[in-house]
C-alpha cells in the first residue's frame, strides 16, 4: 500500500475535514485502525503546493528533455509503467503487474482504469507508439540513447538509422498487454522504466498539434495532474487530474513550479512563506539555516556526481596531460568541507559510491597529497607545452546558478593559486537552455556538469562516456572503454563479472581524464514543516506531488 493512501485514510478515519473535491470515499476497517495514533494531524484547508524548480524548463515533451528541472514537472503530468515509492523502490504505475521468465521478455498488464487527462483510456498501444517515437531518429530525442541502454531489442540499430522503428522490441498484443523484449539479459530492466523518457504521449494530440502539443490548451497527459498554465520564466501550474486512476488518493490539488535560479532569492521567498519547497539552498547559508530552521532543512541521499567536462576534441583539451593537470589541481576536500559542508563526498570516479553492488577503485592521484598533485600537474602542463611564458588560456562554462558560480570561482582560484602563471581561466555563465545547446554543440573548453542516476546500477553513470552516447558532450572516444562497457552487457553473466568490466571502464576514465569528477551530491533543500509525505530517503530525489499533503 502506498504511503499517500495510508496517510489520507488516517485523516478520513479520524473524522477530520478534507476541503478537496472528489475525496469523500469511505475508509475501510483496516485504515480506520491506523488512525488512532494520528488524530492530532489536520490537513490544511487549501492543498496548493508551491515549489522552486531551479530553472525554466527546456521542454515538457518527455521525449525531448534531458534535465532535472523538466523531470520534476513531468513526474506530475505523466506516468510510466512503473514509478517509485518514498524509498526509491520500484512500484506499479500504469502497469498493475509485470512478469518475466528470463529477464529478456517482459509482459506488462495495463490498469483497466488508466486514463488520459481528456478521458481516453491509456492502452498498451500508447506505450508501443511512444517507445517507438522516442527511439525514432526523426524525433531527435537527446535521450534516445537511454532506450538503447535498456537493451530493448534493435534499439541501437534504430538509433543509428540501420533499422526501422517497427523492429523495436515492443508490442501491444491487446489494449492491456504490453510485451517488451531485450537483446540480452537485463536484470534491472524494469527499474529503468521509471525514467521520464519511458513516459507515454497521447498519439492523437501529438500528431494534431506537432511541437505545440505541450501548450496548456493542447496538453494531454496521464499523470496525477494536468497542465493548466505555463508562463515562460515565471511559472508552470498543474492541477489535479480527475481522470487519473488513483485520483481518489491524491491530496494536493494544485502545484506551482517557479523557475528561480538564484538560491538566495528562493530561500527568502521560502522564509517569507511564499514557497513550500525550494529546489536547493544557498551553500553559504547552510549552517545558519541548520541552526535557525533545523526542522525545515531536508538532506537526502542523492545518486549524482558533479564534474567538470573537457572538450576532448578541442585543442589543447584533446591532450590527456592537460586534462589531468587541471583535475589534479582541484582540491576536492575544500569543495566538500568548506564550500558545501552538507555531507557531500569528494569524487574521484564517475560512478557514485552509493550505487548498489559497485564501489569503484580509487585512482592513484586520489591517494596523493596536495603538494604532490600540484607538482605532477605542473609537470604535465610543461610536457604539453605550457608554462609561465605560455599559459593555458581557456574558459569555464557553467549554467546560471549561484551555487555553481561559487564552485567555479573557488576552482578558478585553486588553479590560479596552485598553478600560477601556467593557467589563465575565464568564467562564463549561460542560462539553462543556452547552456544545454552549447554543451550539445561542443561550444565550450571546460564545462560544469552533473549526472544523476536514472536507475540504481553502475551503468547509469558509465554509459554517458561511451563514444556514441547522446549525452557524451565531452566527445570522449576510447576503444578500451567502449569494449569494457559492451562486455559488461554482452559477456558478463553475473553482477560480479559486470563489476569487473565497470572497474576497467573507471580505470580507463582515470587514465584518460575526459572529465574531472569533483564531488558526490547529497540533496539539500528547504521543505516546510507543513509538507507531509516528503520522500527524504529516495536516493534519486523523485518527488511525486500526488504523495504529498499540506497540514495546518
Amino acid at each position: 500500500m502506498y504511503k499517500n493512501k495510508i496517510t489520507r485514510a488516517i485523516f478520513l478515519s479520524a473524522g477530520l475535514s478534507l476541503a478537496l473535491s472528489g475525496c469523500g470515499d469511505k475508509p475501510d476497517e483496516k485504515k480506520a485502525t491506523e488512525a488512532s495514533t494520528s488524530k492530532s494531524t489536520e490537513l490544511a484547508d487549501v492543498q496548493e503546493l508551491v515549489r522552486g524548480n531551479g530553472a525554466e524548463v527546456a521542454s515538457l515533451d518527455p521525449h525531448k528533455t534531458e534535465g532535472v528541472p523538466e523531470s520534476h514537472v513531468l513526474r506530475d503530468l505523466m506516468e510510466g509503467l512503473v514509478i517509485q515509492d518514498a524509498e526509491g523502490n520500484t512500484i506499479p504505475g500504469v502497469a498493475e503487474s509485470w512478469s518475466t521468465d528470463d529477464n529478456k521478455t517482459f509482459t506488462f498488464k495495463i490498469r483497466k482504469d488508466a486514463k488520459w487527462s481528456n478521458g481516453d483510456p491509456v492502452t498498451a498501444h500508447d506505450f508501443e507508439y511512444s517507445f517507438k517515437r522516442a527511439v525514432d531518429p526523426k524525433t531527435a530525442s537527446p535521450y534516445a540513447w537511454y532506450i538503447e541502454y535498456t537493451k530493448m531489442k534493435n534499439a541501437k540499430d534504430i538509433v543509428e538509422g540501420k533499422k526501422g522503428i517497427d523492429s523495436l522490441g515492443v508490442k501491444a498484443t491487446d489494449d492491456r498487454t504490453l510485451v517488451l523484449e531485450t537483446d540480452v539479459v537485463v536484470p534491472h530492466f524494469v527499474k529503468m522504466l521509471a525514467h521520464t523518457t519511458m513516459y507515454p504521449v497521447h498519439k492523437a494530440t501529438v500528431e494534431k498539434y506537432g511541437d505545440s502539443w505541450t501548450k496548456p490548451e493542447h496538453f494531454v497527459g496521464n499523470g496525477a495532474y494536468k497542465l493548466t498554465d505555463w508562463v515562460v520564466n515565471e511559472k508552470i501550474v498543474v492541477e489535479r487530474n480527475s481522470n487519473y486512476w488513483d485520483d481518489k488518493d491524491t491530496i494536493i490539488t494544485k502545484v506551482t513550479f517557479l523557475p528561480i535560479e538564484n538560491q538566495n532569492a528562493e530561500m527568502n521567498r521560502f522564509l517569507s512563506g511564499e514557497i513550500h519547497m525550494t529546489d536547493e539552498l544557498p551553500n553559504e547559508q547552510f549552517r545558519r539555516l541548520m541552526k535557525e530552521h533545523p526542522d525545515e532543512v531536508a538532506i537526502s541521499p542523492y545518486l549524482c556526481t558533479y564534474y567538470y567536462g573537457f572538450n576532448n576534441e578541442r585543442p589543447p583539451f584533446n591532450d590527456a596531460r592537460v586534462r589531468k593537470a587541471l583535475s589534479y589541481a582541484i582540491d576536492r576536500d575544500i569543495i566538500t568541507n568548506a564550500i558545501l559542508g552538507q555531507g557531500q563526498k569528494p569524487a574521484y570516479a564517475l560512478t557514485h559510491s552509493g550505487i548498489t553492488g559497485f564501489n569503484p577503485i580509487l585512482p592513484e592521484y586520489a591517494n596523493m597529497d596536495h603538494d604532490a598533485r600540484i607538482a605532477k600537474a605542473k609537470e604535465l602542463l610543461s610536457q604539453a607545452g605550457f608554462g609561465e611564458d605560455k599559459p593555458l588560456d581557456f574558459s569555464l562554462l557553467y549554467n546560471t546558478d549561484d551555487n555553481h558560480k561559487k564552485i567555479a570561482v573557488a576552482i578558478q582560484s585553486m588553479w590560479k593559486k596552485s598553478l600560477g602563471k601556467f593557467v589563465d581561466v575565464e568564467l562564463e555563465n549561460q542560462e539553462w537552455k543556452t547552456y544545454l545547446e552549447s554543451s550539445k554543440q561542443g561550444d565550450f573548453d571546460v564545462r560544469r556538469a552533473g549526472w544523476c542516476a536514472d536507475y540504481n546500477e553502475a551503468s547509469t553513470f558509465l554509459a554517458i562516456a561511451v563514444s556514441d552516447n547522446g549525452s557524451n558532450d565531452q566527445k570522449y572516444n576510447s576503444a578500451v572503454y567502449d569494449k569494457a562497457m559492451n562486455d559488461a552487457v554482452n559477456v558478463a553473466k553475473t553482477e560480479q563479472e559486470r563489476n569487473k568490466y565497470y572497474e576497467i571502464a573507471e580505470t580507463q576514465l582515470a587514465n584518460d581524464m575526459p572529465i574531472a569528477p569533483i564531488y558526490q551530491y547529497v540533496k539539500s533543500r528547504l521543505v516546510s514543516s507543513h509538507v507531509g509525505g516528503y520522500p527524504d530517503k529516495n536516493p534519486q530525489d523523485n518527488v511525486y506531488s500526488k504523495d504529498l499533503y499540506l497540514t495546518k
